[in-house]
C-alpha cells in the first residue's frame, strides 16, 4: 500500500497543487518559497494533529475571496464547505492487508484498487453566516470605540480573522470516491470518517525530521548522547528486545546490590543525624539508602558519543557541525523507524511516510554526495519487525542543494515552481522524457549532464547558456561591469530607480558548447528566463570544393559569408535568411515558450569602435578586439594569449584577420583581459551583443 498523490487547496502557497510521490524516495527542489516547508506543514497539521491552523495558513487568493463573501450585501445562492483541503490518494495491491481501509472503501469494483482519504479546515455554510452576524457585531464594537475615541485605529476584517477564525472553520476527515473510470475523485460521495468513528492513525504514519534540528557543538550540549538514549528507548518499547538489551538489565541489577553495600557506609553519617533528630521511631521504622538504577534514565543522563583520534576519545562537541549533523540525522532516522515499529501490542500502520527536511544543512558538497548515495540502501528494507510484520517505507526529501540533485535519479525529482505570486506547481522530471520521445539520446545526454555538472540550474531564477571556456572566464566580469555601469548611469542622470544588480540576481550559468538548442525543452520545463549568448559563425565560398566538385563553405568573415554554421541559431531562428539574421533587433531574436518561459539569443551585430569604424564580428574574440583596439595593442607584448603581435602594427589588418592569425589560445586571451583590467573594469567595452544580452536578462 502506498501513496501515490497528494493535492492540497488554499494552504499558503498551495493554491491548487497536486505532487505525485515514488514507491521509495521522491526528492522535491525547487528555489526559495515554492512550498517545500508548506508540504511538511499541511501533513503535520493534518495528520498529527501537532498545531492549529491560523489565518495566515490560509492561501492568499482564498483570503480575498472569502472576504467578499464575507463583506458582500447577498448570500451566495451555493455555498460549499471552503478552506485548506488535503487529498491522499492512495493505491493498494492484492497482497495488502485491506482491514484497516475496509471500512473506508466507497467502491467494491476489484478492478478499483485506489481510495482517497480527504482532510479538511473548511468554513460550512451555517459558520459562515455566524461569522457574518458576528463580523457585523464586531465592526458596531470598533465604530463605538472610534466615536468614543477619535485616536483609536479601528481594527478590519483581518485582525477579526485571525482572533476568532478556530471558531467558524472545523476540522472534517473524509473519505471519497474515486472514480476509476474517470480517473477523478467524486467530491459529491464521501464518508465522514469522525461520524463514523474511523481513526486513520492505522492507515498514515507521518513523521518528519525538520530543518530546524538542535544540533549543536557548543561544549554543554549534547544531542547526540541525548539521542542514544531516545533510541534505547524506543528499541526497549518495541517487541525487538534483543540479547543486549537483556544483559545490560542484568547488569544493572547486579550493580545494584553492589552500590547498595557502599551506600550504607558512604551515607551512615547522614543517617544517624535523622535518627538523632527523631526522624526515625526506635523498633519502628528505619531508612536505608540503597541503588535503584533505571536503565532508561542511566542512558540518557550518562552516556556519551565519543570520537576516536589518534588513540584518544574526543566529546562529541570537538566535532564539526557537519559531522554531528549528518550523525544526528542517521540517528533521528533510526529513532523514527523504531516509532513506525510500534511496539509489541501494536502492528505499523498500513502507509509510513517520512519527511526530511534539507538535510545539507552545515555539510560540506561531498558529505551531502554521502548522504543521497546511501540513504535509499539505508531505508530500503523499510518497517521490519523480529515478529515478521513488514512494511514498505515511503520518503519525501527536500533539499536546496545542486550536489544532492546532482547524485539523485532524475525520476525521483519533483521540480517546484512558482506559477504565480500566490501558487505551486509540482512537476516530475521523469515525465520530461516524454518531450525527447524523438530523439532519445538528447534526453540521456541532458540528464548525464545535469545530475554531473550544472545541477545549479534546478535552482535558478534565471540561465546564461554558453558556449565554452572563454565565456566561462569573462561572463561574471561582464555582469560585473554591467552592474558598476547602470549604476553610473542612474546616479549620473539623478534616477532613483530599484536596481538589482546581476550578481545579485539567482542566475546560473551554464556550459553547453554547440547543444543549446537541446536544453530548449528543459528551460521551458523549469520555466525560467534565458541567454544564449552564441557566435554568428559566418560561412561562405572560399573556393574549397568537394569529391563531387561541389563547393564547401568554410569559416569566413561576415562580410563575405553566405549563412551561418552555428546550430543554435539555425534551430532558435529556423527559417531566418542570412541577410535578416545579421539585423534582427533583440525582441525579433527572443523567443516565449510558456509561462516564464522565455529565451533570448545574442550574438555578433555590427558595431562601431572608438576609431569610428564599423565592423561586424564573426567570434568574441574579433568583436572584443574590433571594439577595443587601443586597449589590445597597448598591451599586446604583455598578453600571454598572443602571438604575431606585429600584425597589430598594420592599420590595415581588420579585427577578423588579427583574431585568426594574432590569438594563440583563446582562453590565455580571456584571462589577459581580465589581468590587464583596471579596478573599475573602465579600460575597455564590453561587444554590444553580449552588453545587450546582459541588461536583457537583468530585467524582469
Amino acid at each position: 500500500m502506498k501513496i501515490i498523490k497528494l493535492e492540497v487547496e488554499n494552504f499558503r502557497l498551495l493554491k491548487k497543487f497536486e505532487i505525485e510521490l515514488e514507491d521509495e524516495l521522491s526528492l522535491v527542489i525547487g528555489k526559495n518559497n515554492t512550498g517545500k516547508t508548506s508540504i511538511l506543514s499541511v501533513l503535520d497539521k493534518f495528520l498529527n494533529e501537532n498545531s492549529k491552523f491560523s489565518y495566515n495558513d490560509l492561501n492568499i487568493e482564498f483570503k480575498k475571496e472569502l472576504e467578499t463573501l464575507i463583506t458582500s450585501t447577498d448570500l451566495p445562492e451555493e455555498f460549499l464547505p471552503k478552506g485548506i483541503k488535503l487529498k491522499i490518494l492512495i493505491e493498494y495491491g492484492e497482497t495488502d492487508n485491506l482491514s484497516n481501509i475496509s471500512r473506508v472503501l466507497m467502491d467494491l469494483d476489484p478492478d478499483n484498487n485506489k481510495l482517497v482519504l480527504g482532510f479538511e479546515y473548511v468554513l460550512d455554510f451555517d459558520n459562515f453566516q455566524k461569522l457574518r452576524t458576528d463580523y457585523t457585531t464586531f465592526i458596531t464594537k470598533e465604530n463605538i470605540k472610534k466615536a468614543k475615541n477619535s485616536e483609536y485605529i479601528t481594527q478590519e476584517l483581518k485582525e477579526f480573522l485571525k482572533q476568532d477564525i478556530g471558531n467558524y472553520f472545523k476540522t472534517r476527515k473524509l473519505s471519497y470516491e474515486y472514480n476509476i473510470t474517470a480517473d477523478s475523485i467524486n467530491e459529491a460521495n464521501y464518508i465522514n470518517l469522525e461520524h463514523e468513528g474511523i481513526s486513520t492513525k492505522d492507515i498514515i504514519n507521518f513523521k518528519y525530521i525538520s530543518a530546524r534540528r538542535d544540533v549543536t557543538n557548543k561544549e554543554k550540549e549534547y544531542t547526540l548522547s541525548k539521542q542514544t538514549s531516545s533510541l534505547y528507548k524506543k528499541k526497549e518499547d518495541s517487541s525487538e528486545k534483543n540479547q543486549a538489551t537483556e544483559d545490560f538489565k542484568d547488569q544493572l541489577a547486579g550493580t545494584d546490590n553492589t552500590l547498595s553495600n557502599i551506600y550504607k557506609d558512604l551515607f551512615k553519617d547522614v543517617i544517624k543525624k535523622v535518627r538523632d533528630f527523631g526522624g526515625i521511631k526506635l523498633n519502628d521504622t528505619d531508612i536505608a539508602i540503597i541503588s535503584t538504577l533505571q536503565h532508561r534514565e542511566l542512558l540518557e543522563g550518562n552516556t556519551t558519543v565519543v570520537y576516536t583520534h589518534d588513540d584518544h576519545k574526543l566529546p562529541e562537541h570537538y566535532n564539526g557541525l557537519g559531522y554531528m549533523n549528518l550523525i544526528s540525522m542517521i540517528f533521528e532516522i533510526e529513532i523514527l523507524v523504531q516509532e513506525f515499529k510500534r511496539d509489541k501490542e501494536k502492528v505499523p500502520a498500513d502507509i509510513n511516510l517520512l519527511f526530511i527536511e534539507e538535510p545539507e544543512a552545515h555539510t560540506h558538497p561531498q558529505m551531502q554526495y554521502v548522504f543521497i548515495k546511501n540513504i535509499k540502501e539505508l531505508l530500503r528494507e523499510g518497517i521490519k519487525r523480529e515478529d515478521g510484520i513488514h512494511r514498505s517505507l515511503q520518503y519525501v526529501i527536500t533539499t536546496h542543494s545542486s550536489h544532492i540533485v546532482a547524485d539523485s535519479d532524475f525520476d525521483d525529482i519533483k521540480y517546484l515552481k512558482a506559477e504565480t505570486k500566490n501558487n505551486v506547481v509540482a512537476r516530475n522530471l521523469k515525465d520530461l522524457r516524454k518531450q525527447y520521445d524523438a530523439d532519445p539520446n538528447q534526453y540521456q545526454f541532458l540528464k548525464q549532464y545535469l545530475t554531473i555538472s550544472r545541477a545549479e540550474v534546478f535552482f535558478a531564477d534565471k540561465a546564461i547558456l554558453i558556449e565554452g571556456d572563454t565565456e566561462r572566464i569573462l561572463i561574471p566580469t561582464f555582469m560585473r561591469k554591467v552592474d558598476i555601469e547602470e549604476s553610473l548611469r542612474l546616479k549620473a542622470a539623478n534616477i532613483d530607480e530599484q536596481y538589482l544588480p546581476l550578481l545579485s540576481q539567482n542566475i546560473s550559468i551554464v556550459e553547453v558548447g554547440a547543444y543549446s538548442h537541446i536544453f530548449q525543452k528543459f528551460i521551458e520545463f523549469l520555466g525560467i528566463k534565458s541567454l544564449i549568448i552564441t557566435d554568428i559563425d559566418s560561412k561562405g565560398d572560399l573556393g574549397k570544393k568537394d569529391e563531387k566538385g561541389g563547393v564547401v563553405l568554410e569559416a569566413c568573415p561576415v562580410n563575405s559569408g553566405v549563412d551561418t554554421s552555428n546550430t543554435a541559431l539555425i534551430y532558435f531562428l529556423a527559417g531566418t535568411s542570412w541577410e535578416n539574421l545579421k539585423t534582427l533587433t533583440i525582441e525579433e531574436r527572443t523567443i516565449k515558450y510558456g509561462e516564464g518561459s522565455v529565451i533570448c539569443l545574442c550574438y555578433q551585430q555590427e558595431e562601431v569602435n572608438e576609431n569610428s569604424e564599423k565592423y561586424h564580428a564573426r567570434s568574441f574574440e574579433d568583436a572584443f578586439i574590433h571594439l577595443n583596439k587601443n586597449f589590445v595593442n597597448d598591451k599586446k607584448d604583455e598578453f600571454q594569449g598572443l602571438q604575431n603581435r606585429k600584425l597589430f602594427d598594420d592599420n590595415e589588418k581588420d579585427a577578423y584577420t588579427l583574431a585568426d592569425k594574432c590569438i594563440k589560445k583563446k582562453t590565455h586571451f580571456a584571462l589577459d583581459i581580465l589581468y590587464h583590467s583596471d579596478e573599475n573594469l573602465s579600460n575597455w567595452n564590453i561587444p554590444e551583443y553580449i552588453k545587450n544580452g546582459l541588461l536583457w536578462l537583468k530585467e524582469d
